[in-house]
């Protein structure tokens, strides 16, 4: 259900020789090299990107980020990063140097399925010989460093047959963990919230509702507080449905005055191969105008370009 998919016919020698055209001699046809990179998917990009140094023995991502500036620059490195490592480096950027990222912590890790998760471990351990799970709890503490090592255990149940007693167990628990309790036993939702399948946990904030009244994110927003409100709600979002989560985390990214571009970036390179399509009919759903028209509004230039041929149509 992604926006871009496999370029046919596919010349990986013909691209090459048409980015070194446009990136050589003064100036550069920065058309020529969103129109490319924004149409080829990850998989031939890393054809390009090899035809490119045997053609020529430059490399591409060093010449696209001496030709390039600004925002433009950053979305069209990024979509050079193989997929596999794409989340690996997003989250080496999250912790390191002086103060963390805990929105790309919360983002990648409520979002991600188990075997995506597992993935990124391993990638992390090859490209920079660390651990990410030690990484991560160097730099976070207290329950929302918790929930992170469990979500990074990814050990969630396989979706599966729902045990409806288990359901209603499950919901009780975290009614007397939250709302009929003085102080909140975070545990519980920690626990439960980070390890129980995905059409249980949908099922439970069903029963939840009944019991208490409540939806669980308003007991969460109640309850809990900072970066462990956060990931908490992001992974309520998520087992609810990936697609909104990302559809929310998109407008909020263009809100309001100044717009967070790391967010809208790493969000549209990440599920262009994806779910972007589901992301944008959530989007049009949810927030009454298409993603389109929101990027259109909130960006400009070659970068504005280049998102709107990723975003891949309009839903007004």
């Amino acid at each position: 259900r992604g926006t871009v998919t496999a370029f046919s016919p596919f010349d990986a020698r013909a691209d090459a020789e048409a980015l070194r055209k446009a990136m050589k001699g003064m100036g550069t046809d920065e058309e020529t090299v969103l129109k490319i990179l924004t149409s080829r998917n990850n998989a031939q990009r890393q054809e390009i990107a090899s035809a490119f140094k045997t053609l020529f023995g430059r490399d591409l991502v060093d010449d696209l980020k001496s030709e390039l500036t600004g925002k433009f620059e950053t979305l069209m490195v990024s979509l050079m990063r193989p997929a596999y490592i794409f989340d690996a480096h997003a989250l080496k950027h999250a912790i390191k140097g002086a103060g963390t990222n805990e929105k790309v912590l919360t983002e990648i890790l409520a979002s991600r399925t188990p075997a995506e998760v597992r993935n990124i471990k391993q990638v992390y351990l090859q490209e920079y010989e660390a651990d990410l799970e030690d990484k991560i709890t160097g730099e976070t503490s207290g329950y929302f460093q918790r929930l992170l090592v469990v979500l990074l255990q990814a050990n969630r149940d396989p979706d599966g047959r729902v045990d409806e007693g288990l359901v209603e167990q499950d919901a009780q628990v975290l009614f007397r963990a939250g709302e009929l309790k003085w102080g909140t036993d975070e545990e519980k939702f920690i626990t439960i919230l980070g390890t129980r399948s995905v059409s249980h946990l949908r099922r439970v904030f069903d029963k939840y509702m009944t019991i208490s009244g409540f939806q669980i994110e308003e007991t969460i927003d109640r309850e809990t507080s900072g970066d462990l409100e956060k990931l908490l709600l992001a992974v309520v979002k998520c087992i609810r449905s990936v697609p909104a989560y990302f559809a929310e985390t998109l407008y909020y990214s263009m809100k309001g005055a100044g717009t967070d571009d790391d967010t809208l970036i790493r969000v549209m390179v990440s599920r262009s191969e994806v779910d972007l399509l589901d992301i944008r009919q959530e989007f049009r759903k949810n927030f009454a105008k298409s993603l389109h028209h929101v990027i259109q509004k909130d960006t400009s230039g070659d970068y504005r370009k280049a998102l709107l041929l990723l975003c891949g149509g309009d839903d007004e």
